[in-house]
């Protein structure tokens, strides 16, 4: 994994999100380090999803502010890009269409941003499907499709919304391990909404527990002496356990 760098990618100061008479977020505050994961972790409904909807500029805060390299957000932009749970491909596009999309709405050449989208494609293991369709893939195919046109914008900040929830267990475990390697090989922020407390932990250079609505940071958890471990005994390791153990003790409480 990355050394530990202090400098934050993303910064989220004394947020609220209310929705009429609901309120989703309550003086929400938290930093995420450029260069590394993080996780979202709590239970159904905490406002995991909305956070990442507000730092994505997609929907505005109620009030406080959130900071993307420094500078507040005003709405989307080529800074940040989505990993959707429920992939969001173009289903008459092919997949190398469809990964080199964002760059074809920048204007970028055709041979340029096909050189790029068979970059990322071979970075996520679909080389040799280059023309296929989404109809024509597996579930687990067509989400690495739609990490391979997030990575290929060349954006700082990849929001990730529970990306490998639709895909069965073996998939997912394949989809982690290479995302441990995506984090350790590209230079950029992965913020990821996750249900698992396993999948968090193995992932995540830091782990963020989200209280029930009105959601504010619990805490603040950050795994270190397995991280620089192979990926096949990161799961043995004492540390995780623990950390695993510790997590579910501290939100059972507010599972239903």
């Amino acid at each position: 994994m990355n050394a530990m760098n202090t400098e934050n990618a993303v910064t989220v100061r004394n947020v609220y999100k209310n929705y009429k008479d609901v309120e989703a977020l309550r003086d929400l505050s938290i930093d995420f380090p450029k260069g590394q994961l993080t996780s979202l972790l709590g239970p159904s409904g905490c406002g995991k999803t909305t956070l990442l909807k507000i730092i994505g500029g997609l929907i505005p805060a109620t009030s406080g502010e959130v900071l993307v390299n420094g500078k507040p957000i005003t709405g989307p932009g080529p800074d940040r890009a989505f990993v959707f749970q429920d992939f969001a491909l173009l289903p008459w596009a092919s997949a190398i269409r469809n990964v080199a999309f964002g760059l074809e709405l920048k204007g970028v050449a055709k041979s340029e941003r096909e050189a790029v989208a068979e970059k990322y494609i071979a970075a996520v293991g679909l080389k040799g499907f280059e023309n296929s369709y989404p109809h024509e893939l597996s579930g687990g195919m067509r989400q690495r499709v739609g990490l391979a046109r997030a990575l290929s914008v060349n954006a700082d900040v990849l929001l990730m919304d529970e990306p490998f929830s639709a895909v069965d267990e073996q998939t997912r475990r394949k989809f982690q391990e290479d995302l441990l390697g995506l984090v350790q090989n590209e230079n950029k922020t992965f913020l990821f909404v996750t249900h698992s407390i396993e999948e968090a932990v193995y992932v995540s250079n830091q782990v963020a527990i989200l209280l029930p609505r009105p959601s504010r940071v619990s805490e603040i958890i950050r795994p270190h002496s397995f991280r620089d471990k192979d990926v096949d005994s990161i799961r043995r390791d004492p540390e995780y356990l623990d950390l695993v153990d510790r997590i579910w003790t501290s939100l059972r409480s507010y599972v239903e």
